[in-house]
């Protein structure tokens, strides 16, 4: 939620609220706020603490930071620098002996973790991370073929299908070698098959936590398939496939962003990457 206070100030910044996300933001990116989180990352069993899915937005949130001109985004960003540098560097620790991805729909997914990652080693220049997150990105998902795509899940608020197409798309580009890869991965994807993948989750109880988590499913799968929609011309029916998918997606669930804490606390940073 930081990253969207952040993301939405840069975006928008005559908004009213951009007074009380500056305070929040005062509040809370200091120096001192930062040390005691890094501290805390540095006791001796806290190895795997949020790994991956708070590594990845934590570095989110330094990537929106970055990309910030004015004076006050400066010194945030330089606060909030060390907590960045020590995910970063978990990140190279950990993904040489990550031999298999995770590739589930919720916290633990692989996918979702790199391609968060990904985000900030661009916008940082940090040739270092880029390199291995897209190593590992390689090594894990090269060969995925005619992905069978069994979601969703109960508790699933990311499409396994759909997140390791958009973190390929990040690793290789938009072009040719991205569009072969696809065409091996979702082969049926012209005549709308994984069937599951073109139709949004039924959310049948927006008070359960878990229940709750299809809405993000929803507006996570609009993210990625109006990301995908990209690489394709105007021309291609693939282009208009997708984004038919997303615009379905993000129909079901955007209305719902707001209403019950367990949706609310958190669904709105999906339904901005949807919208974006």
């Amino acid at each position: 939620m930081h990253w969207l206070l952040v993301h939405v100030r840069r975006l928008r910044p005559t908004l009213p609220q951009c007074t009380e996300i500056d305070a929040l933001l005062e509040r809370h990116l200091t120096a001192d706020n930062i040390a005691a989180e890094c501290a805390y990352l540095e006791r001796s069993h806290a190895q795997s603490f949020e790994r991956p899915y708070g590594w990845a937005w934590l570095l989110m949130l330094a990537a929106e930071l970055n990309r910030h001109d004015g004076g006050k985004a400066k010194k945030w960003n330089a606060a909030l620098s060390p907590l960045a540098d020590a995910f970063s560097e978990r990140f190279l620790s950990f993904l040489p002996k990550a031999t298999y991805p995770i590739r589930v729909g919720t916290h633990f997914n692989s996918a979702f973790a790199i391609t968060l990652a990904l985000e900030y080693a661009d916008v940082a220049s940090a040739a270092v991370l880029r390199k291995a997150l897209g190593s590992k990105a390689m090594s894990w998902f090269r060969n995925d073929a005619d992905y069978q795509a069994w979601e969703p899940g109960g508790d699933d608020f990311l499409s396994s299908a759909l997140m390791e197409a958009e973190c390929m798309r990040r690793i290789l580009g938009g072009g040719a070698d991205f569009s072969g890869w696809l065409d091996r991965f979702l082969p049926r994807l012209a005549v709308r098959e994984p069937t599951t993948l073109f139709q949004p989750a039924i959310v049948s109880d927006r008070s359960d936590g878990k229940i709750a988590h299809l809405d993000g499913l929803n507006l996570s799968r609009a993210w990625c398939w109006r990301s995908i929609a990209q690489t394709w011309p105007a021309s291609d029916p693939r282009r208009g496939i997708a984004l038919e998918a997303a615009e379905k997606h993000l129909a079901a669930s955007l209305p719902h962003v707001a209403g019950d804490y367990m949706g609310e606390h958190w669904l709105a940073t999906f339904a901005l990457l949807a919208l974006l």
